[in-house]
């Protein structure tokens, strides 16, 4: 017999909290390095400003460090703020990741069974308000049954 369940689907991804797609104005709470021998990496971990109603909750990624992905490293890193003299001499120093501010643009995916999100995009922080007129202003919003 089958059942149709409403809102099982999403039930996932609501239970953990998971943040839903969309721009988000962050701020840099953690940043690490990852040695892999294929794909090095930073993994990263913001704190959400705005939208109000997900402010506090915080988003983990990875930005991969291979040849064919430092243009979207140096993309966030650059729209971020980070110190052009440091980047100027190739150097991520990952102290000076922490506390920096910007807009990221997420999606979630799902590859072999695992929900993956996505950097789509990076703005500085200095554009969320023109930015932010396009979301709608429900975001992050329950709806009461």
């Amino acid at each position: 017999m089958k059942r149709r369940i409403q809102g099982l689907h999403e039930a996932d991804r609501s239970a953990a909290g998971e943040v839903p797609d969309g721009l988000f104005l962050v701020w840099v709470q953690r940043a690490q390095y990852r040695w892999h021998a294929q794909k090095p990496y930073y993994i990263l971990r913001f704190s959400i400003l705005e939208p109000k109603q997900m402010a506090g909750r915080s988003i983990s990624c990875r930005v991969y460090c291979t040849p064919k992905a430092l243009w979207k490293l140096s993309w966030f890193l650059r729209d971020f703020g980070y110190d052009t003299e440091l980047l100027g001499r190739d150097e991520v120093d990952e102290k000076n990741l922490v506390g920096l501010r910007g807009v990221v643009k997420i999606s979630h995916s799902v590859m072999n069974g695992t929900s993956l999100l996505n950097l789509d995009g990076f703005a500085p922080a200095s554009q969320w308000e023109e930015l932010s007129p396009a979301l709608p202003r429900d975001i992050g919003r329950s709806e009461v049954a």
